[in-house]
């Protein structure tokens, strides 16, 4: 069965796309068997990962369709799978807002074939919306990017919070599994301190891959493609590659090795 993910931060600029379309890229050069599915209205994943919101089906028009979910999964170009987003997905909110259990309704309705994934990662919105929340419980794991700033610390602790209150009332088994830093740059102080202060508070969560600040990374989506299909030896993908290491290592733990 997939490894399920939601990689989410309620605060915008963290890098978080930029962790959706990479990660899942460069867990597909190792032979994983990849899909993302990009529940943002602003579709960034899927300009990133080469393709037009305007132009795509995203899961708001499956919820309104009686067609299975494969017919709304398309190939990426960095070698993954991709449900994409657009704009319709503020109307989503709305589906959900009217339905019965409304933080399950993903788990209610989006029926994938799991066993046909080795990862299934949902790129969320840059709050804690309803698409968030079932994403999240859709997953049960969440990942966090964080930026190395100075409100970093604040973001992570109150999104935190807010999943232990939606565990407890709603009786919910949503867990943060990992924390990303993103955004590093070793020559700033508040980088430093930043990163020390994760090590102290959440060493057991954080991930031992730091992703840099890369002017390579930040092109490559404007060319619709992941890092390392735009610049294999750049920084940004010696990172994405390593992180992808550190998943396989965190998550297929004591599972047959799946690369083929």
């Amino acid at each position: 069965m997939a490894v399920k993910i939601a990689i989410t931060n309620q605060k915008g600029g963290v890098g978080k796309t930029t962790t959706a379309v990479n990660l899942a890229a460069s867990l597909s050069k190792t032979n994983r068997s990849v899909l993302l599915i990009d529940v943002d209205p602003q579709a960034n994943a899927t300009s990133a990962a080469g393709l037009s919101g305007s132009d795509c089906l995203s899961l708001f028009e499956f919820f309104e369709s009686d067609k299975k979910i494969e017919n709304f999964i398309i190939d990426a170009q960095g070698g993954y799978k991709i449900i994409p987003g657009n704009q319709n997905l503020v109307a989503t909110e709305k589906q959900i807002e009217r339905s019965q259990h409304r933080e399950k309704f993903f788990s209610n309705n989006l029926k994938v074939m799991e066993k046909n994934y080795d990862y299934i990662f949902f790129d969320c919105p840059p709050s804690l919306n309803l698409l968030t929340i079932n994403a999240m419980e859709y997953s049960g794991k969440v990942l966090v990017p964080v930026q190395c700033e100075y409100y970093a610390l604040e973001g992570l602790v109150t999104l935190k919070n807010t999943i232990e209150q939606l565990n407890a009332s709603r009786g919910l088994r949503i867990e943060v599994v990992a924390i990303l830093r993103t955004m590093a740059d070793w020559r700033n102080r508040l980088t430093r301190e930043v990163s020390e202060q994760l090590e102290k508070h959440f060493k057991k969560l954080l991930l031992n891959t730091i992703i840099p600040r890369n002017i390579r990374l930040a092109e490559a989506p404007s060319y619709g493609q992941s890092i390392v299909d735009y610049d294999i030896k750049s920084l940004g993908a010696e990172a994405f590659l390593s992180l992808s290491g550190e998943f396989i290592r965190k998550f297929e733990n004591g599972k047959k090795n799946i690369a083929k």
